[in-house]
């Protein structure tokens, strides 16, 4: 078993848009149950598959799985939840570090937020100054919440 240790943050400024490579990503569930989610993906050219468990503090259990991009875009048209998730990602690393900022399009169009991935929940990172409030914990900014409440509804 994998486990994911992940911050969210929203986004204040624009100085993270001069950084990194921005890669389209669609993504979409085949559950979006907070005790069970199934994501399907593609980013670029690649599929995935991921399951992850229930949040425990910024603790979740986590599986993912490479599977050919056109068996990836078949599951996002027929079987996943609609609407699906498309945003732009940028890596961008910051000390020892990298920040993943996802820019939402289509109905979350306008939300920003930059995840950090870590070792411990308690771990010391570097925060950029683009980085504002922590949203780790408020479920509206989990993306298997967004395609039921988008951030245009708000």
């Amino acid at each position: 078993m994998g486990i994911e240790i992940e911050r969210k943050f929203l986004v204040v400024s624009d100085a993270w848009r001069t950084l990194g490579q921005a890669v389209l990503l669609r993504q979409g569930y085949l559950s979006s149950n907070p005790d069970r989610t199934v994501r399907v993906r593609i980013e670029g050219d690649t599929g995935t598959m991921t399951v992850k468990g229930r949040s425990e503090g910024a603790t979740r259990a986590e599986w993912e799985y490479a599977i050919p991009v056109t068996e990836a875009a078949e599951l996002l048209d027929r079987l996943c939840e609609q609407p699906l998730i498309e945003k732009y990602r940028r890596r961008i690393p910051v000390g020892s570090h990298v920040w993943e900022v996802d820019e939402f399009l289509g109905a979350n169009l306008g939300l920003v937020v930059a995840e950090i991935e870590l070792g411990a929940e308690d771990e010391a990172f570097e925060r950029p100054d683009w980085i504002g409030a922590e949203v780790t914990h408020d479920r509206r900014y989990f993306n298997s919440s967004l395609i039921r409440a988008p951030y245009s509804r708000w």
